[in-house]
């Protein structure tokens, strides 16, 4: 593999051409600049690992030069060199941003092992830079699976809001995808290069969960040996995901209320206090408002936290969704699992769109993993699927033409096409008609006749 490029800025031409000559010896591709203004034109053109500049240059120094590549090339590193090395001036390229400061005549050794050094560096800046953009893809909203009506205003009211310091309360069935989605809103704001922490505040008892988010000093409690940063800390510039708020005790309500209003707190077992710049999202499966009223979490708090209210739907609300949730997690876990599927039978599909999915996306997602992992052939098939969802499956059949003529048995399922169509097109009639392959007046008729016309209307469609 070819050694990065290396940048050499230097007035002497003689120390110039010796620097090139010896890493390009080394297996390294250099190019060179005398002058301040030469560099930043071969910076404008390529890019380059490493730059090493003389500090002081005719038309400027190496600060300057610094600055720059601090600015414009965050994946470049830099290396300071002078013939008048001082503590100071090495401690000041260090604070600007330098990775290391050589002082001439430079050794040949120690220009190579800073050279290596400052290579392996850049190599984990740009492993960063690509890890993160990998994170930002995998948390997109574009990834979010739906054509559902419903979270298509959930993403209209997420793009709104995303790029803001306002606390989001994110209310919804447990499994419907609210630690997906409050991920989604940070990587889609200002603070996507920051810290995204995620708290169970459920998984807690109260004393360590105040420890978990505010951190304590040594000797604060019994076992507490060291000092420990908590979450918020930890969460400063970036954003802090509280999952299940609700189960937050009183005391603890009294502090989150102080940290979302000032966002300032202390340590358990400190006097001091810290103030930090951190996003707040919160997430509950409970009615906090009942909640309120029978006296389990606080009004004051309940308001300060409900600014902006994204419910998420249960997966029995979007049932058109299950075809292409299905598929997805289907695709997603043959590559996971070395495994090779085509799709699902139309019969297995039948199964899943009966089913009430008590656990949301969630239990679907592992429904369709055990599916991947126990079919047999490149089909997946109603026995792949778990017995109790065969169980209910059959069930549903029987109930459906027990005591019934034909065409009343077949209202049921028909419905629930016709509902599961019109869902995974947004209601628009006409698409629709032309996915269910009918007219559109028999759309119409069909509507009419299962009071989904009625439905359409109350929703403002």
């Amino acid at each position: 593999m070819a050694k990065p490029k290396i940048l050499i800025v230097d007035d002497d031409t003689i120390i110039l051409d010796s620097l090139c000559e010896f890493l390009t010896m080394e297996g390294y591709q250099t190019d060179g600049a005398t002058t301040i203004h030469q560099a930043r034109e071969k910076l404008s053109r390529q890019s380059f690992a490493l730059v090493i500049t003389d500090v002081n240059m005719p038309d400027g120094d190496g600060f300057e030069l610094l600055t720059l590549v601090r600015q414009n090339c965050p994946r470049t590193v830099v290396i300071m060199i002078t013939g008048y090395g001082t503590i100071e001036s090495a401690v000041e390229a260090i604070k600007k941003g330098a990775y290391d400061y050589l002082t001439k005549p430079i050794i040949d050794d120690d220009l190579l092992l800073a050279v290596e050094r400052a290579v392996r560096q850049q190599a984990l800046m740009s492993e960063n830079v690509q890890l993160r953009q990998q994170l930002e893809n995998k948390y997109s909203l574009n990834r979010v699976i739906s054509q559902d009506y419903k979270m298509s205003r959930v993403f209209e009211l997420i793009g709104a809001v995303a790029d803001s310091n306002t606390t989001i309360l994110m209310t919804g069935p447990s499994g419907t995808g609210k630690s997906l989605l409050a991920r989604a809103i940070h990587y889609q704001s200002s603070r996507h290069t920051q810290p995204f922490v995620e708290v169970s505040c459920g998984a807690l008892p109260e004393t360590l969960l105040e420890s978990e988010l505010f951190g304590h000093v040594k000797g604060a409690f019994t076992g507490a040996v060291n000092n420990k940063e908590g979450k918020f800390l930890a969460a400063d510039k970036g954003t802090i995901f509280l999952d299940e708020i609700s189960s937050a005790t009183p005391a603890m309500q009294v502090k989150l209320l102080r940290v979302l209003q000032m966002r300032q707190f202390e340590p358990v077992g400190s006097n001091q206090t810290y103030t930090v710049d951190t996003r707040v999202i919160l997430a509950t499966n409970r009615d906090l408002a009942e909640e309120v009223r029978q006296g389990r979490f606080r009004e004051d708090l309940y308001y300060r936290i409900n600014i902006v209210n994204v419910n998420l739907p249960s997966l029995v609300e979007r049932m058109g969704d299950v075809p292409l949730l299905a598929e997805y997690f289907m695709n997603n876990f043959c590559a996971a699992h070395n495994r090779v599927k085509s799709g699902l039978t139309d019969q297995a599909l039948q199964c899943l769109h009966s089913y009430p999915w008590p656990g949301n996306v969630r239990e679907l997602e592992n429904v369709i993993e055990r599916a991947v992992l126990l079919s047999k052939g490149p089909l997946i098939d109603v026995g792949d699927l778990p017995p109790a969802i065969i169980q209910h499956c059959q069930d549903a059949a029987s109930m459906n033409f027990e005591n019934k003529t034909l065409k009343q048995a077949l209202e049921g399922p028909e419905r629930a096409i016709v509902k599961a169509a019109l869902e995974a097109n947004n209601w628009s009639r006409q698409d629709t008609a032309k996915a269910l392959d009918i007219n559109r007046t028999t759309l119409y008729k069909k509507m009419k006749a299962f009071g989904l016309e009625d439905e359409a209307q109350k929703m403002g469609l």
